[in-house]
């Protein structure tokens, strides 16, 4: 499925295609790297892999989405730690499938498709970062397009799925006008009451957002 509909936020003021814009002109700026796919570094881009692998709780193989892959950091993460993991990445910017594509080309069981969201039942689904620049949709909007997205990880995930957010308890002065800070105690309500009682709220690990992991019931 190599193709991927550019639609309107609900606000009409920001578009997939002008966000796939942004992420393609970060990695022609700084390459396959963190910085790339607008993170500040690769010990904070690792140390929020970290937070969403808690999410996992199966041994030996198992299959994950991994929705805003970029160019494919994650699965470099994983496969020391799941060698057996069947992976497949989703970007909404042409650019960074092609970089996954490119460096993963030998990767067994991994696969990367430009798609909003994903294509195909798996074990697990994650994202990171993709809830954290709305350029200037309004925040209801946003937040309207993050249940929406949610509710996409819940319907192609049989085990839980993990995502993550800015954090609505950043230092005022440092916080950004194109970027979303969202409220934890909203989302870990919202997921409690839609999609599992099995929660975890992640909101101490050092950084400037926190991660909600949702298990299923089985």
């Amino acid at each position: 499925m190599d193709n991927v509909e550019m639609g309107r936020l609900p606000s009409g003021d920001v578009s997939l295609a002008e966000l796939s814009d942004y992420y393609s002109d970060a990695l022609n700026r700084h390459g396959a790297t963190p910085r790339g796919v607008d993170w500040n570094g690769e010990d904070s881009q690792k140390l929020r892999f970290a937070q969403l692998c808690r999410l996992f709780d199966l041994p030996g193989a198992f299959s994950v989405n991994d929705l805003g892959c970029g160019y494919g950091a994650l699965l470099d993460y994983l496969t020391p730690q799941y060698p057996d993991i069947r992976y497949r990445g989703y970007d909404i910017a042409a650019g960074m499938i092609e970089s996954a594509r490119a460096s993963h080309a030998a990767a067994i069981g991994a696969s990367f498709v430009l798609a909003s969201e994903p294509d195909r039942i798996a074990d697990y689904s994650v994202t990171s970062g993709i809830f954290n620049i709305r350029l200037a949709c309004p925040d209801d909007a946003w937040r309207d397009y993050i249940l929406r997205t949610l509710a996409a990880l819940d319907r192609c995930s049989t085990r839980g799925f993990a995502f993550n957010c800015l954090t609505i308890y950043s230092d005022r002065e440092k916080m950004r006008p194109d970027l979303y800070y969202a409220d934890p105690c909203f989302l870990f309500d919202y997921c409690k009451r839609h999609y599992s009682r099995n929660v975890a709220l992640l909101h101490d690990y050092g950084l400037y957002d926190f991660t909600l992991l949702v298990r299923k019931a089985l």
